[in-house]
């Protein structure tokens, strides 16, 4: 119990290494927190530093909720604590310990941590993700349908006893962007565009 324990805590530490911040500082001298929308995620660092900043950016945050899920699975038989290991890394990319709890919301990580735990339903949830944006021109909307629509898709794939972590993890994404709902709502919501290449 106590390695896993200690797993978990490392799980949010992975969790909390900002990434996108790093990218943007080294590559463009960039501050994402100071800057565009002021989050550290893909989205804003490909806005500010070019698409494909922001898809590196994307990768690495998906690998860092990867990664701790995946070890978990082969530390337990059973999901529960592979779950936790999820709301743990992502947790940590939302509140990390290096920005004063201050991070970014959660999408890319979620999409990596539910690649290792559940890969059949975070794969429906990101077309329909993809096919919001395509739809809508903005990325905030895909990302809302991700996180809605993941407990569904987890239940419908017949993963019971992991449906509780994905309504806390889509929980989670959809009060990050309170703000981008309150956008959309108001039509003030920047739609999607390419800025660099």
């Amino acid at each position: 119990m106590f390695a896993k324990l200690i797993w978990l805590a490392l799980a949010y530490l992975a969790g909390s290494f900002p990434f996108g911040l790093f990218i943007a500082q080294a590559a463009c001298n960039i501050d994402p927190r100071t800057a565009g929308s002021g989050n550290i995620g893909a989205t804003n660092v490909a806005r500010l530093c070019g698409t494909k900043l922001g898809v590196a950016t994307l990768l690495l945050d998906a690998l860092k909720g990867f990664a701790p899920v995946a070890i978990a699975w082969q530390m337990s038989d059973g999901g529960w604590f592979a779950g936790f290991a999820a709301l743990a890394t992502v947790c940590g990319h939302m509140f990390p310990v290096f920005l004063d709890y201050k991070g970014g919301k959660g999408v890319a990580t979620t999409i990596g941590a539910f690649l290792a735990l559940c890969p059949g339903a975070i794969t429906v949830s990101g077309l329909l993700c993809a096919g919001a944006i395509a739809a809508t021109g903005f990325v905030s909307v895909g990302s809302l349908l991700l996180a809605a629509s993941l407990p569904f898709t987890v239940w419908w794939l017949g993963q019971g006893s992991l449906v509780p972590v994905s309504f806390a993890v889509g929980g989670l994404v959809i009060w990050k962007h309170k703000d981008n709902i309150r956008r959309l709502l108001a039509g003030e919501e920047k739609p999607w565009k390419k800025s660099k290449s």
